[in-house]
């Protein structure tokens, strides 16, 4: 009756499968039916359904953007600056993007924010953040996100920034 069930049911566990037994009158404890169905796997008469379509992505090719490079040194301010977004609901319904840049040696920060974060939001407001910052800015380091493609990416060759992308986090 529990391989039967379980084959109805392929993706329901031993709890569930508990439970419609018991509705039949067929009363097993959990660990019982855990047994069951482990006995059945290990012969080969159930098998487990697929869990999930691996899906792969596409990598977007990068228009100037690059990987910083392990020997790049990093000495005086403006030799690195992160820029990162952040969601900030100051009230509940309004969503706003923070754009938050950082220099890494001076520790210099600058805030902006916007209704959206998108390449050409990112792509104006690169003129305030580089104005506020006291220093001449070398090289720009991003994550991967799509707020710093396209014509961000423009705007940073035609200013001669640099700009670095993170690598992408693995999913673990």
């Amino acid at each position: 009756m529990v391989r039967e069930k379980r084959e109805a049911y392929p993706r329901w566990g031993k709890d569930k499968l508990a439970v419609l037994l018991k509705r039949e009158g067929i009363v097993l404890s959990v660990s019982k039916i855990g047994r069951i169905i482990g006995y059945l796997k290990a012969r080969g008469v159930i098998r487990e359904p697929i869990r999930a379509i691996k899906v792969c992505q596409r990598r977007w090719k990068r228009l100037y953007g690059i990987r910083k490079p392990r020997d790049y040194e990093v000495q005086a301010p403006g030799d690195l600056v992160e820029i990162d977004t952040l969601d900030v609901r100051p009230v509940p319904g309004v969503v706003l993007k923070q754009f938050t840049s950082r220099d890494v040696v001076s520790r210099w920060d600058c805030v902006e924010l916007a209704h959206r974060a998108t390449a050409s939001t990112a792509k104006r407001l690169l003129d305030p953040i580089l104005r506020r910052m006291t220093f001449a800015v070398r090289a720009i380091q991003v994550d991967g996100g799509s707020e710093f493609m396209a014509e961000f990416e423009e705007e940073c060759r035609d200013r001669g920034i640099r700009l670095f992308i993170l690598p992408p986090r693995s999913p673990n």
